[in-house]
């Protein structure tokens, strides 16, 4: 958590257009059309509605972002969350209910994660069909036998 508690709030009523850069925690429960930098922890309302990056030391998101969301410890998904765009962080809680479209890169080093095996659709390799080598140039029909 942040120490200073210097704690920045964007009402439900408040609609911005720009960026917002905190050297404290922030309380988002507006509409956004732009970034949040944070140097605190970034508190992102049921009510709210981002359109644009966020980052910040821990993110707990309840409302809806439209961006990438990367946190230099922990992302927080509540049930109402609905984020379209990539998430990075060391840690990641996500409850049931979560609307989660894009990539996430959780990683508790805090290094870049070794890169993943991906099929031509993008979704995990099964591996269980023969190399990666073998299935190269065959998609998920010569995974799967050739057959279907």
């Amino acid at each position: 958590m942040e120490e200073s508690g210097n704690k920045s709030v964007i009402s439900k009523e408040m609609k911005i257009t720009g960026s917002i850069e905190s050297s404290g925690s922030l309380q988002m429960d507006g509409k956004l059309d732009g970034e949040i930098k944070c140097a605190g922890d970034a508190v992102i309302g049921k009510s709210a509605e981002i359109k644009g990056n966020i980052e910040a030391n821990s993110v707990t998101v309840g409302g809806t972002i439209n961006g990438n969301v990367t946190a230099k410890d922990k992302i927080d998904m509540q049930s109402s969350a609905k984020v379209n765009g990539d998430i990075k962080a060391k840690r990641l809680s996500v409850e049931d209910g979560v609307s989660f479209v894009g990539k996430s890169e959780v990683n508790p080093s805090g290094g870049s994660a070794a890169p993943t095996a991906t099929s031509e659709q993008g979704q995990p390799s099964s591996g269980g069909a023969g190399s990666d080598a073998d299935n190269k140039n065959k998609g998920i029909g010569g995974m799967l036998g050739g057959k279907r």
